[in-house]
Parts: structure tokens; sequence; C-alpha cells
């Protein structure tokens, strides 16, 4: 009978998971505090949401803290730019993939590759973003009145809501300006959610077949593997067949 992986082994893998993890929060939360709002959570919308995302993956605040003095310049670090690419996956799946660098050749580099090794390609600014709206999502499990939710969603300022019936989950759906004040008013409301952020959804998504959907996935993995890559989005309904 066959081994897995030692105890050791996971935990290792777990632990640079969670690594690259951080990575990418550190680097959102630097970025966010170098904008408008400065270092500070309570007048920085961005920043607040980033640190959101760094006590949901258990960061300390001390590591928050000290990427923010980073960024505010009371301590010496890297200075990040964002940088974004756009392109297709096989079968048409429009991509884009967002990142933050302190080097834009290597950055390039490596997204170019993932493309190139994956069957796609690399397109111009705008080639596939037109087909992608920024919005905020708040998701809720199953388990929640959908009325209920409905009702404080509207009056929070939500645009929309989205009921999944195979497991009761809910997405209330905000304008990205809106999404602070949305996710304070649901919260006060009593409905905290399980994930919360703003994103970008395609308009229309592009079914494939079972085969390029596995390619696909392929794709969007090595892309968010890449300690650059902040976001990925896609356009493509892979349904199950990515997972056979």
């Amino acid at each position: 009978m066959g081994r897995g992986p030692s105890i050791e082994a996971r935990k290792n893998a777990s632990d640079a998971k969670r690594g690259k993890v951080f990575t990418k929060i550190i680097r959102e939360i630097s970025v966010a505090a170098r904008g408008a709002g400065g270092g500070d959570p309570a007048n920085n919308p961005a920043l607040r949401s980033a640190m959101d995302k760094g006590l949901a993956a258990n960061m300390t605040k001390d590591v928050m803290e000290r990427a923010i003095k980073k960024a505010t310049g009371e301590l010496e670090g890297v200075e990040y730019e964002t940088i974004r690419y756009e392109g297709y996956a096989p079968g048409g799946v429009a991509v884009i993939v967002d990142c933050l660098t302190d080097n834009r050749v290597r950055t390039v580099a490596d997204v170019r590759h993932a493309f190139a090794k994956c069957g796609g390609n690399m397109g111009t600014e705008g080639s596939v973003s037109f087909m992608f709206k920024k919005l905020g999502v708040l998701s809720f499990g199953g388990g929640l009145d959908e009325d209920t939710v409905t009702e404080a969603a509207i009056e929070a300022g939500a645009d929309d809501v989205v009921v999944y019936p195979e497991d009761g989950a809910i997405d209330v759906v905000t304008a990205p300006e809106a999404f602070e004040d949305v996710k304070q008013a649901m919260a006060a409301a009593g409905f905290t959610p399980g994930f919360a952020e703003i994103t970008f959804r395609a308009d229309n998504d592009v079914a494939v077949d079972a085969e390029t959907a596995q390619q696909v996935t392929k794709l969007l993995g090595m892309l968010e593997d890449l300690d650059d890559v902040q976001n990925v989005y896609s356009n493509a309904d892979l349904g199950q067949d990515a997972y056979a």
C-alpha cells in the first residue's frame, strides 16, 4: 500500500502556501498605505480592507503595522507598483492578471511564460478588461434567511443579492465606492460575511469543454502561484470538468 506525504512534508507545503498568502497581503497593505488615505486605516478604506484580509489569514497586527510603517517611510522598505496584464487562455477565455511588483521586467516575463506554457497568449491593455465590471461582493454561507438578508442588504445600499439554491449561499453585490459602507451596515444588522472583497466579474462567462477546462485551470493556477500576482480574474465557466 502506498504512503502519502509525511506530516513534515504536509506541514512544509502548508507553511509555504501560508507564506505566499502573507506576501500578497503585505504587498497589498503597502500599496494601500502609500495611497491617498495614508497609513491610518480609519481614513483609508483600501488599507482597512487589506488589513481585514490579513486578520482573516491570522496575520498578526505587528506584521501589518510594520508593513504600513515601511510603506509610509517610517521604516526602510521596498516600493511596489501596480501592473495589470490581460490576455486569453485556451478556448477564448479572457484573463486579467493584477500584479504588485518591485521588478516589472521579472513580472512580465513570468506572466508571459505562464500564458505561453499553457496555450494562451497575452494581449494589449484593454483587450479583455472591457468584458468585466468592478464591484464589491460580500459572501454569506448557507443557513441564513434569504428575505432577512435581502432586506438588510437593500437597506444598506447594495445593488443586488444573488442566492445560490444548491447550498443556500448568498452574495450581496455593491458598487465599489459603496463596499465599505454596505459591509459595515450589514455587520451592524448582524450579518458578518465569510468573505468580502472588491473584485472583477465578467459580464458573460465562456463555457469550455473538459479538456480546455483543464488547460484553463492549469494556467490560472500557474498565474496565481506567481509571487508578484495579487489577483487573477477570468470569464471561464469551468463547471466540474476542470477537476475531473
